[in-house]
């Protein structure tokens, strides 16, 4: 989503603030995914992950983009060639790292 973004000269989003804290990439969170959602947001919910990349579609919709504590692919750096991302909106997140919090 960010290539498209870039292309058309809008800006990425460098944070957005959940539960009074601000998230940027590398901050921690716990997925809570909202109810109704599909098997593999059931899977996920309750694991701890890292924030990949905040980015926003064409009806301003807001998307944290994550890859897994556990994910083996995490330490391979930005090229996450096993590395997984998945998609969460800000209330799907909980902040764990409090570092931020109030600002």
């Amino acid at each position: 989503m960010d290539f498209f973004r870039e292309q058309e000269g809008r800006p990425t989003l460098e944070s957005v603030v959940v539960e009074g804290v601000e998230l940027r990439k590398g901050s921690k969170v716990l997925l809570w995914p909202c109810s109704g959602g599909d098997i593999m947001d059931i899977a996920l919910g309750g694991k701890a992950a890292f924030i990949e990349a905040i980015e926003q579609d064409y009806e301003e919709r807001i998307y944290i983009a994550v890859t897994l504590e556990d994910d083996p692919g995490r330490d391979l750096g930005d090229a996450h060639i096993l590395g997984h991302r998945f998609f969460f909106s800000p209330e799907e997140v909980i902040p764990l790292d409090m570092k931020n919090a109030g600002e």
